[in-house]
């Protein structure tokens, strides 16, 4: 059955596509929307999120053997993010996670929850956990600033774009004036008979998708099933910073993001555009990425922020030029695009490195 979230029957509301399917784009004003977000005066519908939750004894330990990430040690209320990946390292589920000490909870994207579950399942063997796909008892709501009246619930806060322990950052921008610096994020945890409750008790005013994903891309925050697809690794997408530690145990996919981190390159990398708004029109996901008249990469996400105007996301091979001017192609219609890196082009081959601007694991 298709997810429609209540708060659609609000004034204005006009329903998202896409990932975003089941819940408002925006409610008569994206823009105005999106400054109120950004200020911390307005709250996001994500009802339609995957919500997944493994409980049991050994529920983090667990995790941590299968996942990307370090979570055996992960305390109750403290945010993380973790990765399952496919044997040869290529994303397969990316999911936020927060522990309440008797229970993991995942939250992934819509399409995530029942297949993430069903895997998760396959995977208990003779554990003491239980695994549950609850995503139609619970809604996600979400907000740049922390919402005092929402203190009951449980909420997740993004870590990026800090470094987290066993974590490595391959971008060239020093992390005090990294963009994602400017987007706090905060997704709570809202039982779905509350959901309209609790965003009247908010004091805020709401925010469509299209909001939030201005926000999003103009911190470089990747996302799952929008800038990956079937052969994506996590170097590509900076994702080490956040959903990686290289100094953990065995795990499904390490081979290979060892392999790369430490003696090779990734194949591609993701850059922010900004890009020519003199059309008054926005790029199409999907369109492709030129340099000249080659193409060099995709375009991923894409949006008209508040202050920067029309920015995206794209994925581009490693080799492009960093300084290069690029061009997105809608189906005949030019966009100039100039980029900035969020991955650079020489990520990686970590081992004997002398120096230089990527970030280190903490220690």
């Amino acid at each position: 059955m298709t997810y429609l979230s209540p708060l659609l029957s609000r004034h204005g509301a006009v329903e998202a596509g896409g990932l975003d399917a089941g819940v408002a784009a925006h409610y008569g004003d994206p823009l105005r929307e999106q400054r109120e977000l950004a200020r911390g005066n307005a709250v996001v519908d994500l009802s339609h999120r995957g919500v997944v939750t493994v409980s049991g004894p050994d529920r983090l330990s667990w995790l941590n053997t299968l996942s990307s990430q370090g979570v055996s040690d992960l305390k109750p209320g403290t945010s993380s993010e973790l990765l399952l990946l496919s044997v040869q390292g290529r994303i397969e589920h990316d999911a936020r996670i927060l522990d309440d000490g008797n229970t993991a909870w995942l939250i992934v994207e819509a399409a995530e929850a029942a297949p993430l579950a069903e895997w998760l399942e396959r995977m208990k063997f003779m554990l003491r956990v239980e695994v549950a796909d609850v995503s139609d008892a619970w809604a996600v709501a979400a907000a740049v600033a922390p919402v005092p009246a929402w203190d009951q619930y449980q909420s997740w806060t993004d870590p990026w774009p800090n470094i987290g322990p066993g974590g490595y950052a391959y971008t060239g921008v020093p992390e005090d004036s990294h963009p994602g610096r400017d987007r706090p994020w905060h997704e709570y945890l809202i039982p779905a008979h509350e959901l309209e409750a609790a965003i009247d008790a908010s004091g805020r005013t709401l925010a469509g998708t299209m909001a939030s994903e201005a926000l999003r891309i103009a911190a470089w925050r990747p996302r799952m099933g929008a800038e990956t697809d079937d052969k994506t690794i996590p170097h590509e997408l900076d994702l080490i910073r956040t959903a990686v530690h290289l100094a953990k145990g065995c795990y499904k996919g390490q081979e290979t993001v060892a392999r790369v981190h430490n003696l090779g390159h990734p194949p591609r990398r993701l850059v922010f555009l900004q890009l020519d708004g003199s059309q008054h029109t926005l790029p199409a996901p999907g369109s492709s990425v030129l340099l000249g008249e080659r193409k060099v990469g995709t375009v991923t996400s894409v949006a008209q922020h508040y202050e920067m105007g029309a920015v995206a996301l794209a994925v581009v091979k490693r080799s492009v030029d960093a300084g290069a001017e690029l061009v997105v192609d809608d189906d005949g219609e030019p966009y100039a695009a100039a980029q900035e890196i969020i991955v650079a082009p020489d990520a990686g081959q970590v081992v004997g490195r002398a120096g230089g601007f990527l970030r280190p694991p903490r220690p």
